[in-house]
């Protein structure tokens, strides 16, 4: 259990009133006003908020990191008795990394592509001079791989970053970060984009490291369910402002702030997955028309005319929590909003009569890959399977979400229903009349409009170049034929139809934010009228505010539209919250499918289970279980008839690794394949819980 508040006689660390410029044209535009807050010893603080609210840039600033077009305009840090923020360079550089260390959000752009890891990691420890009379640079190395619980250090070393995981990457970054015993950690979004099981394991290390070593933490992260199981207090951000801070248990049981409560009611959760809790966020963080009065007034369901004028300052309401709203005694309380505004998912469009229903698309045995090996000196390219033997259908207006590990292969078969792969093989058919093993340049327009992709990240996926009239309007001249007015009009009707106004016609990509960007992708793919979208991790990188925005969007096109969505994720309570049926892939196989109730409910797949517990609440008196996989997926390694085999805590034996894994059918629409009965899986399960 961690340990609650520690008195501010043993504070680390301390800011007060910083603020932050960011140069912008022609004038100075504030983007960080007056944060003060603490860091005990020992301590674990969050900050979170939505994307732009300032997070990172607090982060940063506090040890002096300054971008070219900025300023810290006013305001200290003190750290140990020193103010950082007047220090010098070379000061700083020695206070960075040996005393306040950074784990910054990419770990594949933070790695030099060209440097080996072993290199990297004693590179770090000859800038600061380590010295050890117990190891050399090489064997500390090591040390600290083991130390991150990285599997075979001694052939990590010699390896580049890309020739290892994420997951790896980021624990990599994390050894590097303690090698010289800091006071104090900062991690800006360590596990965005990271899969559950990767993330779990992660939390679990920076628990042990910080048990172990004593030192700080400061989280940066929009996760809510992360700062509730890794956090003793949380500050809330909005538009550079400190908004609550509190313990984590007076946050999430009483938030005060109209922001905070709209931030954790957008979360969805494992445990609550027929009720969509959605005090909803009006509008989005736009700070070219903040007022100057308290920056949240323009969405707050309980501003006034003072509001918009009168600034607001933090205040103590009780021990350990400080809110920034002078009406925090009069609005409802977190609980008493919920209750009122709880209601059932609106994904009911297809809940009846599925079973009598036509499948729109149609997969046997499929098997997909990509075309990378070269062998002899012919250079004869061969097909290397990363999916095989899969089986699955999609009716009319259904949600069928694929969840797993990366590396499993969701995106796999993804890519191949939308023709982007080389090597196809098996039965891929829609509505029984296109073959969609062919490649999407041999496809008519109308296979191409039935079968839509909705990418991951909008940035890549936009044209920077192009304004979102275009972007949207491409789709209507091919397939539509439709020019001029008439051209115009419908671009207008598709961004009403994701909420977003007329004003929005001539901007490029690059005016938009990360959940706009997001909302015009789907437009485009909506004006091909398709029958089938693919939704590829579409939430991953967005914060939970613009996530549940979106979902609620998904839900209302296909009740509207009819729509089918293969919908792929790592977050399983979203997946638990949209989704209809559900598929676990695993190393490229199909474990389980069934219904969404079926699925997250025992009895379950071994694999199933091990996601699930690996899912962090927003709950702090919801910890998260000890049962954890012991490693990642390995891609590479020896593959066997039961692929989950070597990391499965209930292994049969022998038999997993040689003989062929059976299906087993648990009810009509739900079976998974195992060695261990169903009878047995219920019984392991209800054990283990």
């Amino acid at each position: 259990m961690i340990k609650e508040i520690i008195t501010s006689s043993n504070s680390l660390l301390h800011v007060k009133d910083v603020s932050v410029d960011y140069w912008s044209q022609d004038r100075w535009v504030n983007v960080i006003d007056r944060i003060s807050f603490d860091i005990q010893t020992g301590e674990s603080v969050g900050l979170v908020g939505e994307s732009g609210c300032g997070k990172t840039t607090m982060l940063y600033s506090m040890v002096g990191y300054v971008r070219p077009n900025s300023r810290i305009r006013e305001g200290s840090v003190l750290f140990q008795g020193e103010d950082l923020l007047t220090q010098s360079k070379s000061k700083l550089q020695h206070i960075r990394g040996k005393l306040i260390s950074i784990v910054p959000q990419n770990p594949t752009t933070a790695l030099s592509p060209g440097m080996r890891i072993g290199k990297q990691i004693t590179e770090t420890l000859e800038a600061h001079h380590w010295k050890s009379e117990k190891y050399n640079a090489e064997n500390y190395a090591i040390e600290l791989l083991k130390m991150v619980s990285l599997p075979n250090p001694e052939k990590i070393l010699p390896k580049y970053p890309h020739q290892i995981s994420g997951g790896q990457q980021q624990r990599v970054l994390i050894a590097m970060a303690i090698s010289c015993n800091p006071k104090l950690l900062l991690l800006d979004e360590p596990t965005t984009g990271l899969d559950v099981t990767t993330q779990a394991q992660i939390l679990d290390l920076l628990t042990e490291l910080r048990a172990v070593t004593g030192m700080s933490l400061l989280y940066v992260t929009h996760n809510l369910g992360v700062v509730a199981q890794i956090c003793d207090r949380i500050g809330v951000m909005y538009a550079g402002y400190l908004v609550e801070i509190a313990t984590r248990h007076t946050l999430f049981r009483n938030p005060s702030h109209p922001y905070t409560q709209g931030l954790i009611s957008a979360v969805p959760r494992i445990s609550t997955p027929n009720v969509k809790q959605s005090l909803i966020l009006k509008g989005l963080l736009n700070r070219s028309e903040l007022p100057a009065g308290c920056p949240f007034a323009p969405r707050c369901d309980f501003s006034l005319p003072r509001c918009m004028e009168e600034t607001q300052e933090l205040i103590s309401i009780e021990r350990d929590h400080q809110v920034a709203c002078w009406r925090w005694q009069e609005i409802p309380s977190f609980t008493e909003r919920i209750s009122r505004i709880t209601s059932e998912v609106p994904q009911q469009s297809t809940a009846e009569g599925w079973n009598g229903q036509r499948s729109l698309l149609a997969i046997e045995n499929l098997r997909a890959g990509y075309i990378t090996e070269r062998v002899g000196k012919t250079y004869k390219r061969t097909p290397k399977d990363v999916v095989e033997e899969i089986t699955l259908d999609i009716r009319p207006g259904e949600t069928f979400a694929l969840v797993g590990e990366s590396g499993s292969g969701k995106t796999t078969v993804a890519r191949a229903v939308s023709g982007l792969l080389p090597y196809v093989s098996g039965i891929l058919n829609i509505e029984d009349r296109y073959d969609l093993k062919m490649s999407m340049r041999k496809r008519s327009d109308d296979m191409l409009r039935s079968v839509q992709y909705i990418f991951q990240n909008p940035d890549a996926s936009l044209n920077p170049r192009q304004r979102v009239s275009l972007i949207i309007g491409r789709p209507l001249q091919k397939f539509f034929k439709l020019y001029g007015e008439a051209l115009r009009q419908k671009v207008i009707r598709l961004l009403a139809d994701v909420h977003l106004d007329a004003s929005f016609y001539d901007r490029f990509p690059d005016e938009l934010s990360g959940g706009e960007r997001q909302r015009i992708a789907i437009a485009r793919a909506l004006a091909a009228e398709p029958k089938l979208l693919l939704c590829d991790e579409i939430l991953s990188a967005l914060d939970v505010s613009v996530q549940a925005n979106i979902l609620k969007l998904l839900a209302e096109l296909q009740v509207e539209r009819g729509i089918a969505f293969l919908f792929i994720s790592h977050d399983l309570a979203i997946v638990r919250s949209l989704a209809h049926r559900v598929g676990v892939m695993y190393w490229g196989l199909l474990f389980e499918t069934g219904r969404v109730e079926e699925v997250f409910n025992p009895p379950y797949h071994p694999y199933t289970y091990l996601l699930l517990s690996a899912v962090p609440e927003p709950d702090p008196d919801n910890v998260m279980p000890t049962v954890r996989m012991d490693t990642g997926l390995i891609v590479g390694a020896k593959k066997m008839t039961c692929p989950f085999a070597p990391r499965c805590p209930v292994k049969v034996g022998q038999v997993c690794e040689v003989d062929q894994v059976p299906w087993q059918r648990v009810s009509q629409t739900h079976q998974l394949r195992c060695f261990h009965s169903v009878e047995q899986l219920l019984f392991i399960q209800e054990k283990i819980a």
